[in-house]
């Protein structure tokens, strides 16, 4: 495996942890009322959106470098 798709897979395994990190902040909430995992929540979908427009972005570059087919 190359490490431009070694780089890909672990954006998206990457994208993956921070939405079940997400995922389960909101259960704790839910569950313990404590506000600061909400926070964690918000946190951790921000950052998989960061993470979804990046490997987006790094895809789109490897596209138009030729690098990946």
């Amino acid at each position: 495996m190359s490490l431009k798709a070694f780089h890909i897979v672990f954006i998206s395994f990457s994208t993956l942890l921070a939405i079940g990190t997400g995922a389960w902040c909101i259960w704790v909430d839910l569950v313990e009322g404590a506000p600061i995992y909400l926070a964690g929540a918000i946190a951790s979908f921000v950052a998989a959106v960061a993470l979804i427009a990046y490997g987006v972005w790094f895809y789109r570059k490897m596209k138009r470098l030729r690098i990946i087919t």
